[in-house]
């Protein structure tokens, strides 16, 4: 049994989400280049352009790639070997968090409580933390702060299962027609179908995670997600609305099996600030 002191995990996740919010990955990176060659609006090249200008000044000066900083989502995959020693998992992640926002100088966004008095935590606490456990001695941290706007123009639906494929298409397609230029594109779009009413929504987030361009292993899904990507292109919105063919750089798709009564979808819209940072500890 291999032991992990709670500070190592603050320590972790505090760097995770400075680093997440002052740099795009590389895959998006080259994804917005590759979306340049492709675009053929004007207006759209003139985007993307500053798009890569301004991810360049923020990796380079360590300042926010985005004003929203987000929700702090948190991946932790924890191996089954591993123990947990110092303190609480959850109070060391959210410290992580804490420090993060606040030495970093990233925008605090959570309210307390959502409906009534809405007054802000201060340090965007809590996080939204999803645990999975695994074999092997290791944990896995990745950190994805989640922006409010493309947030707020995902959708979750409980189909029918006689709705099909092409009810899951449209379904799909009319979420990203819905979201349109105030989720900022370009965007990744991910979709989780199967499971229930909560676990296709994890499956949409979750599928946000793998690199821009890389394919889902199972041969049917990847087709799924090349033909939602060319009928998303086909929409028009283009760079952060202004038209184009680059409404998108990629759709990614997860399945589960789930009811025979049922088919749940969720379509989580990621702008173009598709931030995530991960390490292994």
């Amino acid at each position: 049994m291999r032991e992990i002191h709670v500070d190592r995990i603050t320590q972790a996740v505090k760097e995770l989400f400075m680093k997440a919010n002052y740099e795009l990955p590389p895959d998006v990176q080259k994804a917005f280049e590759e979306a340049l060659e492709k675009e053929e609006s004007p207006a759209g090249k003139e985007v993307l352009n500053l798009i890569l200008q301004n991810a360049e000044v923020a990796r380079k000066e360590r300042v926010a790639y985005c004003q929203d900083t987000g929700v702090a989502v948190v991946f932790v995959q924890i191996g089954q070997d591993v123990r947990i020693v110092g303190g609480d998992l959850n109070k060391a992640i959210e410290e992580g968090v804490r420090q993060a926002y606040k030495e970093g100088y990233l925008r605090a966004s959570m309210v307390w409580d959502p409906v009534f008095e809405r007054k802000n935590t201060g340090d965007n606490t809590p996080p939204v933390i999803h645990y999975e456990i695994v074999p092997g001695d290791r944990i896995k941290i990745i950190a994805a702060p989640k922006g409010g706007g493309s947030e707020n123009t995902s959708r979750l639906a409980m189909l029918k299962p006689a709705d099909g494929w092409e009810g899951v298409k449209n379904f799909v397609l009319e979420t990203v027609k819905l979201a349109g230029p105030n989720a900022c594109p370009p965007f990744i779009v991910g979709v989780g179908i199967g499971g229930n009413f909560e676990y296709c929504a994890y499956l949409a987030k979750k599928a946000l995670l793998r690199p821009v361009g890389e394919r889902h292993k199972n041969p049917l899904i990847a087709r799924v997600e090349e033909e939602l990507l060319e009928e998303v292109n086909k929409i028009g919105w283009g760079p952060m609305g202004f038209g184009g063919r680059v409404t998108a750089v990629d759709v990614k798709v997860e399945m589960y099996p789930c009811h025979i009564a049922s088919l749940p979808v969720a379509v989580n819209i990621q702008c173009h600030a598709a931030r995530h940072a991960e390490i292994e500890i």
